[in-house]
């Protein structure tokens, strides 16, 4: 792990200064990094995938509990530098690119180093990170509803992303992405972190975050796919009723006309808005669309 001075001396000795515009504030408080670690509980046939590794500070920990680390680094100088820290571990594996390939596709160099990880090691597939603020968000929700779905992860985020991850029906920042991860798992914060905790300091909160995939929940989801796209329909309008929402339906959900019975067979009162739906509901709706749409084929 590396501190405050560390991390400056590394960066200085490659002429590097950190990127605002990346959402490059490093993690200096040790004690939070092993905190980071501990929650994680990483297990020995682990695969841990570590987005934006920076200069490896949190990467060496990893690697130290984890079968394999899946470390991804967008700047190369940096990706260099955490090589060069890490060289004796053979159990790293640093990518240099971009984790997201667009909005809803994690990069393909990355999901193929994780299979391969999983050929190898039956363990769990867990992600661990001080995510960048600009991709928290869709990493997260692409580890829950992609091909690849991570089993826990424990990030630190900005705080404001943590509000709506963990939000509740009915209140200001419930939205798609609180509505998938409750679906889907067990999110909760775990505690606060100040701006002083990370250098440079941001100039918002941050928190850290857990989410323990729920096996259980997800077997209620006929189909993710579809839970998302319902999702998406209706929190896109949030303030219309549901009833008025299903007229904006495109794609597949064009094809269902008997939305009233939907609702119905949910018990789910069509005036209401999309805003007071808690998750369960959502997964009753997308499960009798999945019905639908499978009877026309």
């Amino acid at each position: 792990m590396h501190t405050k001075q560390q991390i400056r001396e590394l960066l200085a000795a490659a002429n590097y200064k950190p990127k605002h515009r990346r959402g490059q504030n490093f993690l200096i408080d040790l004690n939070l990094m092993r905190l980071l670690v501990q929650t994680a509980d990483i297990r020995k046939n682990d695969i841990v995938l570590e987005i934006g590794c920076g200069t490896g500070s949190l990467t060496g920990a990893l690697a130290e509990k984890a079968a394999k680390v899946v470390a991804v680094e967008i700047e190369g100088t940096l990706a260099g530098i955490a090589e060069r820290e890490l060289k004796d571990r053979n159990n790293v594996e640093i990518i240099v690119c971009d984790v997201l390939e667009s909005k809803n596709v994690i990069n393909s160099k990355v999901i193929g180093a994780l299979e391969k990880a999983q050929r190898e090691r039956d363990g769990r597939l867990l992600l661990v990170a001080n995510l960048p603020y600009s991709v928290a968000s869709p990493v997260m929700l692409n580890l829950v509803t992609g091909e690849m779905v991570a089993d826990c992860m424990y990030v630190t985020v900005q705080k404001e992303v943590a509000e709506r991850m963990t939000a509740r029906p009915g209140g200001k920042d419930y939205g798609g992405l609180s509505i998938m991860l409750a679906a889907t798992g067990d999110i909760k914060i775990e505690r606060k972190l100040k701006p002083s905790v990370f250098w440079p300091e941001p100039q918002v909160d941050s928190a850290m975050v857990s989410f323990v995939r729920n096996d259980e929940k997800c077997e209620r989801i006929y189909d993710m796919k579809i839970l998302g796209e319902v999702v998406a329909l209706f929190m896109q309008h949030r303030r219309k009723m549901l009833k008025s929402c299903t007229k904006l339906a495109q794609g597949r959900l064009e094809k269902i006309h008997n939305w009233t019975r939907i609702f119905q067979d949910c018990a789910v009162e069509p005036q209401k808005r999309p805003e007071e739906l808690p998750p369960a509901d959502y997964i009753s709706i997308a499960n009798l669309c999945a019905e639908q749409l499978k009877s026309l084929l």
